[in-house]
C-alpha cells in the first residue's frame, strides 16, 4: 500500500474565459497536514470542489487509497471518507445542533442515539456540543464545531477545511489546532486553506502553491517565513502596508447612546454604544461572529434606523436618514456578505459600480443613468485594485471571493468618503490583496478620511487601527488606544474579560 491518500494527476476545469485549473498535479500522504495555498482567483476552490464532487473536472485523474476516485456528487466523495468544512457555514438557525448534523448524515441513528454520539464524539476531540441547542444562539466558533463533528461523525480518511479560523479568537484557534493534530495521530489527512500564513508555518507539513490555475512549487511551510510564502503565491514581492503619522482633525461621526433591536430573532440588539471618531482616524472594532459587527454596521449605513440624536455626522442627526441621503453626506459602507448585500450577484461589475457610486461619482444626469461613466468607473475600480476579471460586463458572481471583496472596497474608496465603515475588509483575501486594501484604507485617512475598521482578524486590527474596542453581545465597554495592546490581550476583550489598559 502507498503512503498517499490521495493523488491528483493533469486535472483541468476551463470556464468560458478562464482557465481554472490547468494541469494540477500533486498528492496528500496519509496523516499529512497539506496547505492549499494561492492568491484569489488561482483555483483554489475549483480545485477543492472537483476533490468533494462539486465540480467534474475536464480532463485528469484522482486516486483514492491506490483506487481510482471520480466522485459525481459530494454524497459519493462522503462515502468514499471524504469531508468538507466550508468557509460559509450551512446550519439552519432555528434548528438544534442535533437536527443540523442529522440533515447531513445519508441514515441518520435515532435521535437518542445521535445525541450521545455527538457528545461523545465532541467531548473525544474537544469540542464540547450541547446536542439539544439552538443553532441560532450559538457563537461562531460553536458553529464551526458543528460542522466538525457532522464531518467527524464520518470518520473520514480526508477532512478539508476552507479559512478554517477566519471567525475565531486566538483562544478558539488553539482549540481548533489541538483538534486538527489529534486528527493527524489518528492517521486522519487534512487539506487545510488559509490566507493566515502564520497558521499554515505552525500546523502543515506540506504546501502547495498554486498561481493562475497551474501548480508552480510545494515546500515545507515551517522552512519558509510567512513573506516567503505570500511572494511564493504571487510571484513577486509586495510592500507591506505603511503607517504615517497623521493629525486628527475634528470629529466626523459621532455616536451617543446608541441602542437598536435585532433586526432578527438570532440577531444581537446594540446596546448603548458610544463613541467619536475624527478625521484621520481608523478605529478597529474586533468581536468574535455573532456579537453585533453587522447590526452596527446597518445602523451606521442607515439600512437600520436609529432614535434621534444617536447618529450625527459633522453634528447633522442623521440616525432617522436612509443609506442613499448618507452616502451624500460622505458615509459610506462595505459589508461583511460580498454576493447578496455589498454586490448583486446577477448583475455586472459596471451595473454594481453605478448601485452605490450614482450620486458621489455623478452617473446620473438630468434623471438618466450614464453607462459610459459607469463602466469607466467599474474599470477604474478593477485597474487600480487589481481585480482579476475578463471584464467590467462580467457579472460579480462570476469572480472569486477575493477578487469580488477587491472590487467592493475599491467602489467604496474611490469614491472619496468622509467617513467609511467597512466589516471584515480583507476576509478571504490573498497576502499581497489583504496589504493593497489595508494601505488604501491608511492613504484614506492619511487624507482626512475618518475610517471605521470592523474585523475579526486581529493582526488586521493592529496594523491599522489607532484606538480599539471590543464588541461583545452589542456593546463596546470602551476605546482604548491600540499602541502597546497584544494579541492576547485583544483576544480576551473579544471574550468579554476586557482590560486594564
Amino acid at each position: 500500500m502507498s503512503d498517499q491518500l490521495l493523488s491528483l494527476t493533469g486535472l483541468t476545469k476551463a470556464y468560458p474565459g478562464v482557465v481554472a485549473n490547468d494541469d494540477v498535479t500533486f498528492a496528500i500522504g496519509k496523516g499529512e497536514v497539506h496547505a492549499l495555498l494561492g492568491e484569489n482567483g488561482a483555483g483554489k476552490s475549483t480545485l477543492v470542489k472537483m476533490i468533494y464532487g462539486l465540480v467534474k473536472p475536464d480532463s485528469g485523474s484522482m486516486t483514492l487509497n491506490d483506487q481510482p476516485y471520480h466522485p459525481q456528487e459530494p454524497r459519493q466523495a462522503r462515502a468514499s471518507g471524504v469531508a468538507m468544512v466550508f468557509q460559509h457555514f450551512s446550519l439552519f438557525d432555528a434548528m438544534s445542533v442535533a437536527e443540523n448534523i442529522a440533515l447531513g448524515m445519508e441514515r441518520p441513528p435515532a435521535p437518542r442515539d445521535l445525541a450521545h454520539q455527538i457528545r461523545e464524539v465532541s467531548q473525544t476531540y474537544g469540542l464540547p456540543l450541547d446536542p439539544h441547542k439552538t443553532v441560532g444562539g450559538l457563537s461562531a466558533g460553536e458553529r464551526q464545531r458543528v460542522e466538525i463533528i457532522r464531518c467527524l461523525l464520518q470518520n473520514p480518511k480526508l477532512l478539508i477545511m476552507d479559512e478554517p479560523t477566519s471567525v475565531l479568537t486566538p483562544q478558539e484557534v488553539e482549540i481548533l489546532f489541538k483538534t486538527l493534530r489529534q486528527l493527524k495521530s489518528e492517521g486522519t489527512s487534512i487539506l487545510y486553506i488559509s490566507h493566515k500564513l502564520d497558521e499554515i508555518r505552525a500546523l502543515c507539513d506540506t504546501a502547495t502553491i498554486l498561481r493562475l490555475g497551474k501548480k508552480v512549487d510545494t515546500c515545507t511551510p515551517a522552512e519558509k517565513s510567512a513573506r516567503e510564502l505570500a511572494e511564493m503565491m504571487v510571484g513577486t514581492s509586495f510592500a507591506s502596508p505603511q503607517r504615517q503619522d497623521r493629525d486628527l482633525g475634528q470629529v466626523l461621526l459621532s455616536v451617543s447612546g446608541l441602542s437598536v433591536a435585532a433586526t432578527d430573532a438570532f440577531g444581537t440588539a446594540l446596546r448603548d454604544i458610544s463613541f467619536d471618531i475624527r478625521a484621520g482616524e481608523i478605529l478597529g472594532i474586533g468581536g468574535v461572529a455573532g456579537n453585533g459587527q453587522d447590526e452596527l454596521l446597518t445602523a451606521l449605513s442607515g439600512e437600520t434606523r436609529a432614535p434621534t440624536g444617536m447618529i450625527k455626522i459633522k453634528g447633522q442627526d442623521i440616525g432617522q436618514w436612509g443609506p442613499n441621503a448618507r452616502r451624500e453626506v460622505g458615509l459610506l459602507c462595505a459589508p461583511e456578505e460580498r454576493l447578496g448585500h455589498a454586490a448583486a450577484p446577477n448583475l455586472s461589475l459596471t451595473e454594481n459600480a453605478m448601485m452605490t457610486g450614482a450620486a458621489r461619482r455623478g452617473l446620473v444626469s438630468g434623471g438618466l443613468l450614464n453607462w459610459s461613466k459607469a463602466r469607466d468607473f467599474a474599470q477604474e475600480i478593477i485597474a487600480s485594485f487589481d481585480v482579476r476579471t475578463p471584464g467590467s460586463q462580467n457579472a460579480a458572481r462570476s469572480l472569486s471571493g477575493g477578487n469580488l471583496q477587491k472590487f467592493v472596497i475599491g467602489r467604496e474608496v474611490l469614491q472619496n468618503p468622509d467617513v467609511l465603515v467597512v466589516n471584515q475588509p480583507t476576509w478571504g483575501v490573498d497576502a499581497a490583496a489583504a496589504a493593497a486594501i489595508r494601505q488604501a484604507l491608511l492613504d484614506l485617512a492619511n487624507q482626512g478620511a475618518a475610517v471605521i475598521v470592523i474585523s475579526q482578524d486581529l493582526d488586521e486590527l493592529i496594523e491599522i487601527s489607532d484606538r480599539f474596542g471590543a464588541l461583545n453581545e452589542g456593546r463596546i465597554e470602551k476605546f482604548v488606544p491600540m499602541a502597546g495592546l497584544s494579541i492576547d490581550e485583544i483576544g480576551l476583550m473579544m471574550g468579554g474579560a476586557g482590560t486594564d489598559v
